[in-house]
């Protein structure tokens, strides 16, 4: 294939394998802790993170790396302890990360809008050899930490008091799932871009579970979707110049939206079988209360 012929795009596709693979894997974690919009916060700390590369002459990804980890443990503590004020606190993080990142990318050697601009949205042409191991790295960090730990990271997602009570390190494991959110923004900020990353945590999952309401399941979905865009995106990105991260982020939405689509009448479907299938002389007194919505509802 003439797109495999050029080495820049042999690094931007696995670079966006790895990305379709990860964000997903630690975004169904953030989604169960109603948290989807902490990987938009921790990409607005990042940029402090690729500016101070640039001013230092070092990988911007290792940096990013650091400093958005720094970033997710202090949203971790700010959400513990910060109580009424922990909004603000969160706003001034997010915002001072993105301005500190703009302002050191300036007063870097050679630091110039072009350079943000590919963080922000993405590049394909610079995703660099470097790039591509320090990717590697942080990817195979973030699917053994997510893949390992699964049972453990879904029950404090769940249900915090029942993660302490069987006994479960309930801040270590927050704190893990901070950490491994950190991580995977940087790992996809070359390919998707700094402030679009988040729409690639959160939109496949919510698309898989359109089609399922097993954890197990939804988590390969989600990984499937997101691997499955963000080839496309780049492929198209490739052929039509257009910006890779936009391109990802409207082919996730877009496979939502056939999801639903394809998923709303097969709902209907199963709900009119399973009528179907009760018993029509069963008395009321026999029902299962319902009690305010709550009796159905299990875990995963």
């Amino acid at each position: 294939m003439e797109i495999l012929n050029a080495d820049f795009m042999q690094r931007a596709l696995l670079a966006a394998i790895l990305v379709g693979i990860t964000a997903p894997a630690i975004g169904i974690y953030l989604v169960q802790r109603r948290q989807a919009l902490m990987g938009d916060g921790i990409g607005h700390v990042a940029m402090t993170g690729v500016g101070l590369g640039f001013l230092l002459s070092w990988s911007p990804v290792w940096t990013a790396t650091l400093v958005a980890v720094f970033g997710a443990v202090l949203m971790e503590l700010i959400r513990w302890y910060g109580k009424t004020r922990g909004d603000i606190a969160l706003a001034m993080l997010f915002y001072g990360g993105m301005a500190g990142g703009v302002l050191l990318i300036n007063l870097a050697p050679g630091g110039a809008n072009a350079n943000l601009l590919s963080f922000l949205f993405g590049s394909l042409s610079t995703v660099s050899e470097s790039d591509v191991t320090a990717i590697c790295v942080l990817a195979a960090f973030v699917v053994l930490i997510t893949v390992l730990l699964r049972r453990q990271l879904f029950a404090v997602s769940q249900d915090e008091e029942f993660g302490r009570v069987t006994g479960l390190p309930v801040r270590a494991l927050n704190l893990l799932t901070a950490v491994t959110a950190a991580v995977t923004v940087t790992v996809a900020m070359r390919v998707v871009g700094l402030l679009l990353v988040s729409a690639l945590m959160v939109v496949p999952v919510a698309a898989a579970q359109q089609l399922s309401r097993s954890f197990a399941a939804t988590f390969a979905i989600a990984v499937a979707i997101g691997v499955t865009v963000t080839i496309g995106g780049t492929v198209t990105s490739y052929y039509n110049d257009v910006p890779p991260g936009a391109t990802i982020v409207l082919l996730t939405i877009g496979a939502f939206i056939v999801l639903t689509a394809l998923a709303t009448p097969l709902a209907r479907r199963r709900a009119r079988a399973l009528a179907a299938a009760q018993p029509a002389g069963d008395p009321m007194e026999c029902a299962v209360p319902d009690n305010g919505g709550t009796a159905g509802k299990v875990g995963v």
